[in-house]
């Protein structure tokens, strides 16, 4: 059986809102987020936050009204209370993709993980970028369809094709965790190029 970990992508305050459809998004999806992060800790497997943390001089980061979000020590950059457990891992980023310069595939590594689930925000944005980059770093990647959402629905469903072509197995939750539990992990992407 292959090591698992979850992965969240943009559970903090300030990211999840940031606007009226960011809010609304969430809202839907936490449910399900809840419902299978419990279902994965239940399960022995470790689940790690990826924390975005701006730079207030980072030409880059995206300002909302002018402000920086997400900086060091405020409250916005915390992971949101409700899906952060105590056994939990917050890893910290300055990026999309939760492997830019960080040492998480050390972390995973350490831990023998060998297979991702990615969960959060924004499917076609943070986790698009963190699937690729864990997919070429030989992990077997897994992408709940109803545990990840974007501001725009359409932005979500674009994403979602796009990481089924190509490097992850997409699928309900519910359908997740019934692969966990009877073949004791997710198939590996095989990619077939025209």
């Amino acid at each position: 059986m292959s090591k698992i970990a979850v992965i969240t992508s943009g559970l903090q305050y300030d990211i999840v809102g940031k606007n009226p459809e960011r809010t609304a998004a969430i809202a839907a999806a936490t449910p399900h987020l809840s419902g299978f992060l419990s279902a994965m800790r239940r399960r022995g497997y470790p689940v790690f936050h990826l924390q975005l943390l701006n730079e207030p001089d980072d030409p880059l980061a995206e300002r909302y009204d002018g402000r920086v979000p997400a900086l060091r020590g405020t409250p916005g950059a915390e992971v949101v209370r409700e899906f952060l457990d105590p056994d939990d891992v917050v890893q910290e980023r300055s990026k999309d993709s939760g492997f830019y310069e960080t040492d998480l595939h050390d972390r995973l590594q350490a831990l023998g993980v060998e297979t991702l689930i990615l969960i959060g925000l924004q499917t076609q944005i943070c986790i698009q970028t963190t699937a690729a980059d864990a997919f070429f770093r030989g992990y077997i990647v897994g992408v709940p369809s109803d545990c990840v959402f974007s501001a725009f629905e359409s932005d979500r469903h674009r994403a979602l094709e796009w990481l089924a072509g190509y490097c992850a197995t997409v699928a309900s939750s519910e359908e997740i965790l019934l692969m966990i539990d009877e073949n004791g992990g997710l198939p590996r992407k095989e990619t077939k190029t025209p």
